[in-house]
């Protein structure tokens, strides 16, 4: 080894040595917040202002789809009430986001009986002619039993019937199932609901073409409907369907991502970013998924200055634009501060639902775990300590790619997907209390991050 290599191996190690040192007196100094966090819980639990915006912002402007005038009101609302709260600098920062409107739509069975079947079109589809399409069904269970019978499946509509397992397994038939079913010949693609839980509901969501396939109109039916289909099916009954959808794709329209900030006292520069999606779909209320997830954050920052507490670096709240059907809101924010993402110190994302807090999801460096597990700790009262491996969302998952450390907000998911992207995501499905409790979480964890002597460690 050159004495050039001698210089750079010993400076690497030396480097290391010091990052160690740092992140282990960051993590004793942690405990220095331990009255602070307390504060904070027993404020946030205090009373249930969280839990009654939300329910103003669902129950004023319901779902809030991307390109819809109900998420630009909400949008104007949340600025106008942040500015009331005293945050600093609330703004809109531009976004072009795609405008996709569902029109009417039906799901009608003909054979072997008649009645009208509840559907959701999937967001992003074709219509179908004015007259509608009537087709016999082809049931499959999976994209390989599609291959196996590919030559039945030729002017039929086909349903994919798949038992829901976890999301990521299951919600890849509503990504890819209407390309699949054109590859054989369909004229249209259904799709059983992606949940575990039904009561008649059908579940809509994200669905993808690509530029090989016809684009053919993609529903999703629910659990009840397709199990029955399917069993008319294997009982080798001829089952032919009425599939109406008005659906339409406009030009891209203008949307913003809501930001607002509690100012650092010292780097005001340096950014702990936190918040959710400010996006639905355009069914239910868009509380749970993620209305709750921004929601709480605000209410965090809002805490914390009902404290007095002014951490060292800036706490940003954001609530980012089309989460749902286009992340062009994570994807603006980056660009926009890409410039300022060596600064950005942490950002922590909600989007699982605010039912009770369970702790949070870490990407980053071992260092910066040992610290984020130690403020953890702090959680213990809220039932939220534990800190998972590997953490994140959609929404920061484009600054997150740069290097910046990321935390994905847990919380008991038992019934998330009971009402994910249904008529069912209202506001009584959520607790006053356990939204109270995510704020605690989120304010001890971005206060205690922002506020710390030294920065968390990248390495």
């Amino acid at each position: 080894m050159s004495a050039r290599g001698y210089l750079y191996t010993g400076s690497v190690l030396l480097a290391a040595t010091l990052t160690t040192t740092t992140a282990h007196a960051q993590v004793e100094r942690v405990v220095d917040y331990r009255e602070v966090a307390g504060r904070i819980i027993q404020s946030a639990l205090a009373d249930s202002n969280a839990w009654n915006r939300l329910a103003y912002m669902a129950d004023t402007f319901g779902p809030r789809l991307s390109g819809s005038d109900n998420l630009e009101r909400a949008i104007d609302w949340i600025l106008e009430t942040m500015e009331r709260d005293g945050l600093s600098n609330p703004r809109g920062e531009p976004a072009m986001v795609p405008h996709w409107v569902r029109g009417l739509e039906s799901a009608e069975l003909l054979l072997p009986r008649e009645t009208k079947l509840a559907m959701l079109g999937l967001g992003g589809s074709v219509a179908t002619p004015p007259e509608g399409i009537t087709a016999e069904v082809l049931v499959v269970s999976s994209f390989e039993e599609l291959d196996e019978r590919a030559a039945e499946a030729r002017g039929k509509i086909v349903l994919f019937d798949v038992p829901f397992t976890t999301y990521g397994a299951t919600v890849r038939y509503r990504s890819g199932g209407a390309v699949a079913a054109a590859r054989v010949g369909a004229v249209a693609a259904l799709i059983r609901s992606v949940t575990p839980v039904s009561l008649n509901s059908p579940h809509t969501g994200a669905m993808n073409y690509d530029s090989t396939t016809t684009r053919i109109p993609a529903a999703a039916l629910t659990v009840e409907d397709a199990a029955m289909i399917h069993r008319m099916h294997d009982r080798g009954q001829r089952v032919v369907l009425r599939l109406r959808m008005e659906a339409q794709t406009l030009p891209d329209a203008v949307s913003r991502n809501v930001v607002a900030e509690l100012r650092g006292r010292e780097h005001p520069e340096e950014v702990v970013v936190l918040g959710g999606h400010i996006d639905s779909w355009d069914v239910g209320q868009g509380a749970m998924d993620d209305g709750g997830g921004v929601i709480v954050s605000w209410e965090a920052l809002r805490v914390l200055k009902r404290l007095g507490l002014q951490p060292r670096r800036t706490i940003r709240v954001v609530g980012w634009t089309n989460e749902e059907n286009g992340l062009r809101g994570g994807t603006a924010y980056r660009d926009r501060h890409a410039q300022e993402l060596d600064n950005h110190i942490l950002a922590i994302e909600s989007d699982g639902g605010v039912f009770a807090p369970r702790g949070f999801g870490f990407t980053g460096s071992n260092a910066a775990r040992a610290i984020i597990s130690a403020i953890g700790q702090f959680l213990e009262p809220l039932g939220a300590a534990t800190v998972f491996p590997g953490g994140g969302g959609a929404d920061i998952g484009p600054i997150t790619r740069e290097g910046v450390p990321g935390v994905g907000h847990q919380v008991d998911g038992t019934k998330y997907f009971w009402y994910h992207h249904s008529h069912a995501d209202t506001m009584d499905k959520l607790d006053p209390r356990e939204m109270a409790m995510n704020v605690a979480a989120m304010a001890i964890l971005a206060y205690v991050v922002a506020d710390l002597p030294e920065r968390l460690p990248r390495q």
